[in-house]
């Protein structure tokens, strides 16, 4: 079907602005000719129907024009040529001419330009400063955009459920309209979000084509032929070298060896401080350390707290009393009923401006934490059954006392068991068979017993109240104990001239005598305390009260006693010899002085961290000795390391009454008022790089607890790994 044809010559005479010439392109797409089918249609019918038809169109055509050409008297007649299809279109429909001709839209209908959209020319700044005002910003021409009119919620909804396009539609923030996704753009977004690549193509990356491999060709991958400039020299570089001689001439350029010798010639100077030469960024990244945060309030800080967080009308009186730095909280704690029963804290604004003040004021230090597992600090102590033999058993119960049993001692050959106890006696047991050989009564409460430790003397002293008792038990083998009597005999007494003796010796006579008594040492107050030397020969008293007397060291070869202090520090508690060496280890409330007898002095002063000593034991070697105190602790000591405690075991929940060291084997035992006795692996190791081994193996009941009073005392067998242990239940026990 023909667009376009050829006009009659009375049509063309009619209308002179139509153009010959088609301005259809061919490239638009086709228009809709439906109107234009139904004209074509009449005009078919009119030329069928004759001549009649042909004069009346001719006839209104004629009043047509006249009409027409009024209106569009303005028109250029030089523009007729270029006048575009559309207009000539409602021309002719005006007309209701006879010549029908295809509409045919702009070409230029669908093209988008800048210059015709809104744009807005305020550029790349944020939006949000145009929020109070009623325009968004100016087009090219500077004018205000106003702002379109927004609906509120309901309209919102409406649109979301009338609105099919509604989910691809987005508000452009420049404009404040509405833009209406393409399907292009949909499936542009659907692919960024699936990661897949925006183009839409289905290989990313093209197949990679080695052309240089490790396999030698035969030809080269490119055969181009060298360049004449690679064989000739470079009349630039031969211009750039000859202005480098020129400047090294000239003195303006410097060889790199004088460079060289410039440097080393100049003074070279140092950062005192190496932390100067950092830069600053990472000096201010180490310095930066966070402030520490503030703790949490806990149940005291609550409105209604528990009653147990309420202060007393004494512990409202004692912190009032205290200044701000001694007290433990810079509250008092209050009870409300209800939250809204609360006043205002008064110390709010005081509290934040002290926090502040430590914010910028107190340095911080930052500390390293160690991630380190608990149980690896925890020393890997042997097994107790790899530790063996120890006592682990009850084996045998001495009855026969009827009071409190205070001390107990065994011989050195380990045969005979002295005991005494409140009921004024002393007892002489047989360790094996638990059967009492011998009871002596006494004037008075014995508070210690003492065996002399040498096999070749038998000898037993008794602390009784101010008396010092020598007792010779006649048990055992007859020629020892009258070998014992004939040296105390022929020993001859001799005093220093010039000084009278702080005490007198008493020698026992007559019934006495068979008794077992010996000598009595007369005190001037009460004893609490006595000790052999390691030999036998010498062996100290203690008094507590005894002032300048408080202890006293006595011979036995000589029968003299003499006074080793002429005040001493502090309330002495317990004295012993050093095994080895001419030492002397007081023991008072709270320190352990040793002594060196042959020069007379101070050898060092132990610091104990007790409230109040009340035993003490040194081990065979010398180095070390154990303490036991009141306050529950029992505290081990190494010479050699120092003049502190070692170990200190805490395992009692009472106080401490006696400790013991074995002679032989690695064991040390200690005596509570809770009714068990502990027994310890000791060991000492000749290495001296090597600290003692202390590991607790056995804690041994069987003493009931009497008036709060549990075990007394406690002392090892010489020379089995069995231990001794008196209460104050009247009994003593013997663990294997």
């Amino acid at each position: 079907m023909d667009l376009f044809h050829d006009k009659s010559a009375s049509e063309s005479d009619g209308d002179t602005t139509d153009s010959e010439e088609s301005v259809y392109s061919g490239l638009e797409e086709e228009p809709d000719t439906s109107d234009d089918e139904e004209v074509k249609n009449d005009d078919k019918s009119d030329s069928e129907n004759g001549d009649n038809s042909e004069s009346d169109d001719d006839e209104s055509d004629k009043e047509n024009v006249i009409d027409n050409d009024t209106e569009d008297k303005d028109v250029n007649e030089e523009d007729t040529n270029t006048v575009n299809v559309a207009a000539k279109n409602k021309y002719n429909d005006k007309n209701n001419t006879r010549t029908t001709s295809q509409t045919v839209e702009d070409e230029y209908y669908h093209d988008s330009s800048d210059e015709e959209d809104i744009r807005n020319t305020v550029g790349n700044i944020p939006m949000e400063w145009y929020r109070d005002y009623p325009h968004i910003g100016y087009d090219v021409e500077g004018r205000k955009l106003i702002k379109p009119k927004k609906g509120d919620e309901l309209d919102e909804f409406l649109q979301r459920m009338d609105n099919p396009d509604y989910w691809r539609t987005v508000t452009n923030k420049m404009t404040g309209q509405n833009v209406l996704l393409t399907k292009e753009d949909v499936s542009l977004i659907e692919g960024l979000m699936l990661q897949r690549t925006p183009g839409g193509a289905k290989e990313t990356y093209e197949p990679w084509i080695d052309f240089f491999t490790h396999e030698t060709m035969i030809h080269p991958v490119t055969n181009r032929p060298a360049d004449k400039r690679s064989f000739i020299p470079s009349k630039w570089e031969k211009l750039k070298v000859g202005q480098m001689v020129h400047a090294i001439k000239m003195g303006w350029m410097k060889r790199s060896t004088e460079k060289k010798e410039k440097e080393d010639d100049e003074p070279k100077y140092h950062m005192l401080w190496k932390d100067d030469e950092e830069n600053e960024a990472t000096r201010r990244y180490r310095a930066n350390i966070p402030a520490p945060k503030a703790t949490l309030p806990g149940h005291v800080e609550s409105y209604n707290p528990p009653p147990e967080y309420l202060f007393t009308k004494e512990e409202e009186e004692q912190w009032l009393s205290q200044e701000p730095e001694e007290r433990r909280m810079n509250f008092i704690p209050k009870k409300y009923d209800s939250l809204r029963l609360v006043p205002a804290y008064s110390s709010f604004v005081k509290e934040r401006f002290e926090r502040c003040l430590d914010l910028y004021l107190c340095p911080r230090q930052q500390q390293t934490r160690m991630n380190i597992n608990p149980e690896d600090l925890i020393p890997k102590l042997p097994k107790p059954k790899d530790l063996q033999p120890f006592p682990t058993q009850q084996a045998i119960i001495y009855k026969g006392h009827t009071d409190i049993v205070r001390c107990i001692s065994a011989d050195p050959t380990g045969q005979w068991l002295a005991s005494g106890c409140d009921d004024e006696t002393v007892k002489f047991w047989e360790v094996l068979t638990g059967r009492c050989m011998k009871t002596l009564k006494v004037s008075g409460t014995p508070r210690c017993i003492a065996w002399n430790p040498n096999p070749a003397i038998c000898l037993c002293l008794v602390a009784v109240d101010q008396s010092l008792l020598v007792l010779n038990p006649g048990l055992g083998d007859k020629i020892l104990i009258s070998n014992t009597d004939s040296m105390i005999q022929n020993k001859e007494t001799s005093e220093p001239a010039g000084k009278s003796p702080p005490l007198s010796w008493t020698v026992c006579e007559d019934d006495q005598y068979d008794e077992g008594y010996r000598f009595i040492l007369s005190h001037p107050k009460e004893i609490t305390h006595v000790s052999w030397h390691g030999k036998g020969d010498y062996f100290a008293s203690v008094m507590p009260k005894g002032d300048s007397k408080a202890v006293l060291i006595h011979q036995l070869s000589k029968q003299r006693s003499q006074n080793p202090f002429s005040k001493p520090k502090g309330l002495v508690q317990c004295v012993y010899f050093h095994p080895i060496r001419p030492f002397l280890f007081v023991a008072t409330q709270r320190y352990i002085r040793v002594y060196n007898l042959l020069k007379q002095e101070l050898t060092k002063k132990l610091m104990t961290s007790c409230r109040w000593v009340s035993s003490m034991s040194i081990h065979s070697g010398g180095d070390n000795l154990v303490i036991g105190s009141y306050d529950c602790k029992l505290t081990w000591f190494d010479l050699d390391l120092s003049t502190k405690p070692y170990q200190t075991l805490r395992h009692h929940k009472k106080a401490i009454r006696q400790v013991s060291f074995h002679k032989r084997y690695p064991l040390f035992a200690s005596a509570s008022d809770d009714g068990t006795v502990i027994v310890c692996h000791g060991m000492v190791y000749n290495d001296l790089l090597q600290n003692p081994l202390i590991v607790p193996v056995k804690v041994l009941h069987g003493h009931k607890i009497t008036k709060d009073l549990g075990v007394i005392d406690c002392e090892f067998h010489p020379t089995q790994p069995w231990v001794f242990s008196s209460g104050a239940d009247g009994t003593i026990r013997l663990f294997t």
